[in-house]
Order: C-alpha cells, then structure tokens, then sequence
C-alpha cells in the first residue's frame, strides 16, 4: 500500500474556496481510479511550527504503485495539476510531494 501526500504552498491572492475547490477536484478522481482506496484533504494545522508555507494539502492512499499510476495519468488529474501549479508559489516548485510505502 502507498500513501501518497502533497503538500501545498499557494499563493496569497487564491481563497480558501479556491484552494478548496482545486483539491476537491483530487478527490473526485478517486472514483475512477480503481485501487485508489482513501483521499483527504485540508487546511495544515501546523502544530509544531514547522511547515506554515505549506497551509493546504492531501493524503491518498492506494493498493499499489499501478493505482498510482493510473491516478498520475487520469486525464482529470493531469488537467487539475496543472491548475495547481499555477496556483502555488514559484509553480513547481511550491509543492512537495512524499510516497511512503507502508
């Protein structure tokens, strides 16, 4: 099982119901990707102080890496990336992405 985290730095002129909606539209993927198990997403609450230009992010959960996969290649989220991209602080650069196995 993979556990796929995004974390978001976006920048300041996007409101929380624009963030929202982007990550929202992550989650709406989910149906149709098979083996993609679980997805979440929201607000980071930050509690030791460490990450605060990274106040949004998500959390999907997937069988294996061939869900992953599918999920990278779904026309939906290649589309939705893109909009993220655009969204965040320095493009690219302003999102961090961590797979864990577990």
């Amino acid at each position: 099982m993979l556990k796929h985290c995004v974390f978001v730095n976006f920048q300041t002129r996007y409101s929380k119901e624009e963030r929202n909606s982007v990550l929202a539209g992550f989650a709406e993927v989910a149906n149709d990707v098979p083996g993609l198990l679980d997805f979440c997403f929201g607000a980071n609450l930050d509690f030791e102080n460490k990450s605060a230009d990274y106040g949004n992010g998500f959390i999907v959960t997937f069988k294996d890496r061939d869900a992953l996969l599918a999920y990278e290649r779904h026309p939906h989220h290649v589309t939705l990336g893109s909009k993220l991209v655009s969204m965040c602080v320095g493009g690219y650069d302003g999102i961090i992405v961590f797979d864990l196995e577990v």
